[in-house]
């Protein structure tokens, strides 16, 4: 059975997927989710679309998505923990994140950092640094890979889904969903400078 034609911005990837199969997807998965620029999840739904058509495993593409997603991760929560805690010790103060600063940050992951380790999955940008400020936040690995495996378990399930049931319809889809996160992502930016500006006026007002 030939592989079907894939839409619009998926079809760049085509041939790499036509190559290489499961291992492009788990591949490009593994090494996007540490940060390196790579079209982690235009494979994981291009491949999905070709599963719908008989040509690959659902299966095995979510199988293969959830495994490689989560080893990527843990790589870049590797890198934060070892090199990005020392380098921010060292350094953070020339980049307006001093010890007490840092301190903050950290105790505000171990809060919050299930959920942030969640959600960031389904938002570019956050996705790829996910792991590697979890790291360098020193937030517990236990925790961290219990919250990430449900996050990439979530992200794997929906775009797998998507693309299995979507057909040729799926870069709309694609489109609107990437518009709308893009959204989330100026709101959550928007509410870090809020608090940010928040504890500046409360220790002005302390020192006052």
């Amino acid at each position: 059975m030939s592989a079907p034609p894939l839409p619009g911005v998926l079809g760049d990837i085509a041939p790499v997927l036509d190559h290489w199969g499961y291992w492009a997807v788990g591949g490009l998965i593994f090494v996007e989710d540490f940060g390196v620029p790579a079209p982690g999840e235009t494979i994981l739904i291009a491949a999905a679309v070709y599963a719908g058509a008989g040509h690959l495993s659902i299966i095995a593409v979510v199988a293969i998505g959830i495994l490689a997603a989560v080893l990527g991760d843990n790589v870049g929560y590797l890198i934060g923990r070892t090199g990005g805690h020392a380098l921010v010790q060292r350094y953070g103060k020339y980049v307006f994140l001093p010890p007490e600063r840092y301190e903050k940050a950290e105790a505000f992951f171990t809060r919050h950092g299930g959920k942030v380790v969640t959600v960031a999955r389904f938002i570019e940008g956050l996705r790829q640094v996910n792991g590697i400020i979890a790291g360098t936040a020193e937030m517990p690995w236990p925790r961290f890979v219990a919250f990430n495996t449900l996050g990439a378990a979530l992200w794997v399930g929906l775009w797998a889904g998507v693309g299995y049931f979507a057909g040729n319809h799926i870069t709309t889809i694609y489109t609107e969903v990437n518009r709308y996160s893009t959204y989330v992502l100026i709101a959550l930016v928007v509410l870090v400078l809020a608090l940010v500006a928040r504890a500046v006026m409360r220790r002005r007002r302390t020192a006052d």
